[in-house]
């Protein structure tokens, strides 16, 4: 790993990088890797690659770095044998984890989580009897003594966290999970002290918090995190909200770190989409109640959005998890000077929340080694090769940077001016403009890892063969497949490289694939102008309303789209089915709302001067458009192979050029990386 200084360098970002002082213990800046359940947590036997994951980020400069979640009760399991921390031989055991940070000079939190009704299991408990959407088992309500258990269930917890070495505990009280059960007329309907009121809605968080201080003392950070927004219909009230801040700081908390919505919420909070930074402001409404340092959180994964949070006094610290699986040295490229050389989060969530909530480990789209430092190691080469890369996507650019950093001499080929390959049809999506992030990073990396580039020309298989390379990696992607459809030669019909490269397209549209690509090509047609919202459009198209009235929730109102389009699929199951997890359902939702006409169980019959004739079911209809924007998938692009292999050349696949499955680029970037890491 190329490691940067962890002292301050310069003032560029002198808030971010000023140490805090929280009275008995100091942090050395304003970064909080906060908590990512990263799928290590779970069984003991990961605790070693987790103590290498922590070290790589105090390594590279987080001030304090907070686990995933770890139950106080086998009931508050996130799902059957979860990680927990309820016995001493737990608590040691995670001294490999508490020790491999303060090697480093960092400081440590264990998250507390009782997950509640989101237990994904059949004997979960919650404030009231009830079933979340996002599980199939209904959970029961917990009895007075079993609530007053749980509380010192928290405490308990803590203190074994203490014995473990960790530096503090955080309490998660956000995210829809079982304290922030109880503090919601959503889920408590309860009447006796636990429930009815406002205040006894607070009282199970405060008596955790202040049974949890008594019990570790003074000397040790207690962090609540805190929901600032819910986001959910029946959540809370601002005024609500900023109370219980004010009863956890007087029941003993050393800081407040905030959460965003709850996991059930149909307002997006973390996907590429939202606006960076977009829940800051109600961090700033919460701090002006309390003393104690608040940390805001979502969207925030540039040292310079940042250092203008802290700057304008909206917060006291920055709390980011994924910009850390990105990249472990973001706080060091910061204080060096370098924010260009981080490797930036582009909040897809394709390779970790997609994964956690698939019951998989988390890693990164852009960083393949995250949570795989033990198994995805980068060597030096032990013999130096000349390399040649075909293809500057994203499997060639990870494939080539990777190899040039083992040592081998990198020479990288594209027909195109410029690098990026189909991540440059990508950033123009809209909501993906993060997208031109990665390009940025690895346009950096190639110059500083001295990797050749012969850009603007088509390279032919002779001039690789006499270009003397050791091996040649084929990273020369995908070529958009033609349907077998009668017509589809038509004027009217336009690929969707065509039209994300700015060809005009009419006000009536039909797009033919309901893939991944064909749901951005939906959207790159329905936004009106400019692809980048700015935060108050954004809000008012989902909804994010005044945050006095219950869960923050006002009515979504969309811009009209400027034209009529039809989404069509072949396949009979709902269109965006094969999406990711978390966030296909904000794509479903976003087209919804811009009227798009989504039908599935299509048969097509012929393409012309009238437009689409299509059959649905026993249906025939046309669809009278204007254009027709294929996106039925992609086949590789792999004319080098024969002739190359023919002349005895040692050749690699990665990327589309091996699989075109949907422009895969988390598995594109890792296939690259794996491969310069083995040759």
């Amino acid at each position: 790993m190329e490691s940067q200084p962890t002292t301050r360098v310069g003032t560029e970002f002198p808030h971010l990088l000023e140490p805090l002082d929280l009275g008995f213990t100091t942090l050395r800046n304003r970064v909080v890797m906060s908590s990512m359940h990263i799928g290590l947590e779970d069984k003991v036997s990961d605790i070693d690659k987790l103590a290498v994951f922590f070290g790589e980020r105090s390594k590279g400069g987080a001030a304090l770095s907070i686990t995933g979640g770890y139950a106080p009760t086998r009931r508050g399991w996130l799902k059957p044998l979860a990680g927990q921390m309820t016995n001493a031989r737990m608590a040691h055991r995670h001294r490999a984890i508490t020790g491999a940070v303060h090697e480093h000079g960092g400081k440590i939190a264990l998250q507390v989580l009782h997950a509640g009704r989101y237990s994904y299991h059949p004997f979960s408990l919650s404030a009231s009897d009830s079933k979340s959407p996002i599980t199939p088992f209904k959970a029961k309500a917990m009895r007075a003594r079993t609530v007053d258990r749980t509380v010192d269930a928290f405490a308990r917890s803590a203190v074994l966290a203490r014995e473990a070495g960790y530096d503090g505990v955080e309490i998660m009280g956000s995210e829809g999970y079982l304290i922030n059960q109880f503090l919601a007329p959503r889920v408590n309907r309860r009447t006796d002290q636990w429930g009815g009121s406002a205040a006894n809605r607070r009282r199970f968080a405060t008596e955790i918090v202040r049974r949890t201080r008594a019990a570790v003392g003074d000397d040790f950070i207690v962090i609540y995190r805190i929901s600032a927004l819910d986001l959910v219909e029946d959540g809370q009230t601002f005024e609500e909200i900023a109370a219980l801040a004010q009863e956890v700081e007087a029941a003993g908390a050393t800081m407040l770190n905030t959460g965003i919505g709850w996991h059930e919420a149909r307002v997006p909070t973390i996907v590429t989409s939202v606006p960076r930074a977009a829940f800051a402001e109600n961090t700033a409404m919460l701090r002006e109640s309390v003393g104690i340092p608040i940390a805001a959180s979502n969207r925030i994964n540039m040292p310079a959005d940042a250092e203008r949070l802290l700057a304008d006094g909206k917060a006291d610290l920055i709390s980011m998890a994924r910009p850390f699986l990105a990249d472990p040295e973001w706080v060091n490229k910061a204080a060096a000077g370098h924010a260009e050389q981080i490797n930036t989060c582009i909040a897809c969530n394709q390779a970790c929340l997609d994964h956690t909530f698939r019951n998989r480990r988390a890693t990164c789209l852009v960083n393949p080694r995250g949570a795989y430092e033990t198994e995805l190691t980068i060597e030096p080469a032990a013999q130096r090769r000349r390399v040649a890369v075909v293809g500057a996507g994203p499997a060639g650019l990870a494939c080539a940077t990777t190899l040039a950093e083992r040592g081998h001499e990198v020479v990288l080929h594209d027909a195109a001016e410029s690098i990026g390959g189909q991540f440059n049809l990508a950033k123009r999506i809209p909501g993906k403009e993060e997208f031109s992030e990665t390009l940025r990073y690895f346009d950096d990396l190639l110059d500083r890892r001295g990797v050749a580039r012969l850009m603007g020309a088509t390279v032919t298989a002779a001039e690789l063969l006499a270009g003397e390379f050791d091996a040649i990696v084929l990273a020369t992607g995908v070529n958009p497949r033609t349907p077998p459809i009668d017509g589809v030669d038509h004027p009217m019909v336009i690929g969707y490289a065509d039209v994300l490269g700015g060809t005009p397209v009419g006000e009536r549209v039909a797009v033919i694939g309901a893939g991944g690509i064909g749901f951005d090509v939906c959207e790159f047609l329905t936004t009106e102008g400019s692809p980048t919202l700015d935060l108050p459009e954004w809000r008012r198209e989902w909804g994010v309303g005044d945050p006095a009235e219950r869960g923050g929730l006002g009515e979504p109102q969309a811009a009209p789209s400027p034209r009529t389009v039809h989404l069509l699929q072949r396949k009979t199951s709902k269109p965006g089915a094969g999406l990711g997890k978390t966030s296909g359902w904000v794509h479903r939702a976003a087209l919804a709302a811009k009227k798009v006409d989504m039908l599935a169980g299509v048969q097509y019959e012929r393409i012309d001067d009238d437009g689409l004739h299509i059959t649905v079911g026993e249906e025939s209809r046309t669809l009278a458009v204007d254009n027709v924007v294929i996106c039925a998938g992609q086949t590789p692009r792999r004319e080098l192979q024969e002739e190359l292999v023919a002349a005895g050349a040692e050749v690699h696949l990665i990327g589309g050029a091996d699989v075109a499955a949907e422009l895969d680029a988390k598995r594109a970037i890792r296939q690259g990386t794996e491969l310069a890491a083995a040759l």
